[in-house]
């Protein structure tokens, strides 16, 4: 039998988020189901250099994801959520994205409604360094994803409100998700000086790129430390009007069997609200953070 040569990896940039040259590609001419260690190598240098990738076609188990996501580190397990069931029964790394019910139980958390820009869980001190979602069934229209590069928005500061926001600190809150839904077992505050989280650097270096990047979490109850609250709003209000301009985003468009990866450093996403008489079914997973960002 004659050795088969495998086609080349391609990285194909989205080039869609025209204010951000090299946001988002696209890795063709792969299965991570089987993924030599060369192979691996080069997706996660495109993974740095590009921040979201998406991988078409993937007939993945939810054993193969797991495998594929633990080459970039140790996994976080799925997050308490607002209700429903939080992770795959007996794969407490896979937490369940869908507005599903069945037997009057949702099988998973989020719904159907819109999920705002956010940075996923860094409301931890040491929040995760990537996520990644597979998608088993998606709906005819609506609930697409965008992305949006946070070095593009530092990049871009006007230099009066970057001097601004060099030095400050931000507080990320663990409240809500990003779906507006309490988290179970947190007591809201109306005050986000009193509310639960942590103070992060506002502008960090991201620890493999070198690069400096505006780090946001998410805006609701988001506080400024040490401002007065009236203020930190305005100046927050400024910052994330800045930060998630159309021209520093790429949206996708869902298909079955499309695996998305993504920076969870340098990066924010949104989710658009959908049908909820269709059905979504997502599976994600979400790579360990090390260390608390860095200014």
């Amino acid at each position: 039998m004659s050795n088969m040569v495998l086609p080349p990896i391609q990285i194909v940039p989205t080039s869609a988020a025209s204010d951000a040259p090299g946001f988002g590609a696209e890795v063709r001419g792969i299965d991570l189901r089987s993924l030599s260690e060369v192979a691996f190598a080069s997706i996660e240098q495109a993974w740095i250099d590009h921040q979201v990738l998406l991988f078409r076609d993937q007939r993945l188990t939810d054993h193969d994801l797991i495998m594929f996501a633990r080459r970039f580190g140790d996994l976080d397990q799925a997050p308490i959520q607002e209700n429903g069931q939080r992770f795959v029964a007996g794969i407490p790394e896979i937490y369940v994205v869908s507005n599903v019910v069945e037997n009057g139980v949702a099988i998973g958390s989020l719904g159907a409604g819109e999920a705002v820009w956010h940075t996923d869980m860094s409301y931890l001190e040491a929040p995760p360094k990537a996520s990644m979602l597979h998608a088993l069934e998606v709906p005819a229209a609506g609930g697409d994803t965008s992305f949006c590069d946070m070095y593009a928005a530092f990049d871009s500061l006007p230099e009066t409100l970057r001097r601004r926001a060099i030095g400050l600190r931000v507080k990320h809150d663990g409240t809500y998700n990003s779906g507006g839904y309490l988290r179970q077992g947190v007591i809201p505050s109306d005050d986000p000086r009193d509310a639960p989280g942590r103070l992060h650097p506002l502008v960090c270096t991201h620890p493999e790129s070198g690069r400096r990047m505006l780090y946001l979490g998410r805006r609701r109850m988001a506080w400024i430390g040490g401002m007065d609250v009236a203020a930190s709003e305005a100046l927050l209000d400024e910052i994330w009007a800045h930060a998630t301009q159309a021209a520093f985003t790429w949206t996708h468009r869902w298909r079955v069997g499309d695996l998305v990866l993504w920076d969870n450093r340098c990066t924010m996403h949104r989710r658009d609200p959908f049908d909820a008489a269709a059905r979504r079914i997502m599976h994600r997973t979400q790579i360990s953070g090390s260390a608390p960002p860095a200014g």
